[in-house]
């Protein structure tokens, strides 16, 4: 994060944006050099990154790889032609320094025995955390990372990063539709594999 402290600095234009100002107000003055606007869109950007970025790689690397998405999107947002297509372009971009991830390194873990702790992925909670609910949530997250790509991403900005799926269309580029059925489904396909993880325990020994 602190590789991003100068980007929260007054902008370069002498313009300082609010943090509700829209998108592509960001996008138009951080074209221009504008760090402060680049600084908020990092603020607003980031559990999405995040959330990308988890679905594919090992918990303990995705917080590292998310200043390296915005690092790269930086010099590359003067290319960017339409503002407005800001969230899909950097979710692209998230999705390939994943993939870039994976290609270089030597000894890749699988997603599904990644055992890293669960505090570097869930969200902030101001309830206190116990054994039980952190195997619970361990659990839960091994079972996201056994589903196919498209559910898990889905599934860990809903879960994870607490986004709504409202939400998750407008900052991903996903139609509302697709965020619809990718929940409902993935939900479908995680409470099973988590009833099939529990039916054993539940039948005790003979």
């Amino acid at each position: 994060m602190a590789a991003f402290s100068q980007l929260r600095s007054p902008g370069l234009l002498g313009v300082t944006h609010s943090p509700e100002a829209p998108d592509d107000a960001l996008v138009r003055s951080a074209q221009h050099g504008d760090r402060h606007a680049f600084g908020l869109l990092y603020a607003r950007y980031a559990r999405m990154v995040h959330g990308i970025l988890l679905s594919r790689v090992p918990p303990h690397d995705a917080e590292d790889l998310v200043q390296d998405v915005f690092l790269q999107a930086l010099p590359r947002l003067a290319s960017l032609r339409e503002p407005a297509k800001f969230p899909g372009w950097l979710a692209a971009i998230a999705r390939n320094r994943a993939t870039d991830f994976h290609r270089h390194t030597k000894n890749d873990v699988p997603l599904n025995e990644e055992s890293a702790s669960i505090e570097s992925v869930a969200p902030a909670s101001g309830s206190r955390r116990t054994p039980h609910t952190s195997a619970e949530a361990h659990a839960i997250l091994d079972a996201i990372r056994s589903l196919s790509e498209t559910y898990r991403e889905t599934l860990i900005l809903r879960l994870v990063e607490g986004m709504t799926g409202p939400e998750i269309a407008a900052r991903t580029g996903l139609t509302h539709g697709s965020v619809r059925v990718n929940l409902h489904r993935g939900m479908q396909m995680l409470r099973e594999i988590l009833s099939q993880k529990a039916t054993p325990a539940a039948g005790g020994d003979l």
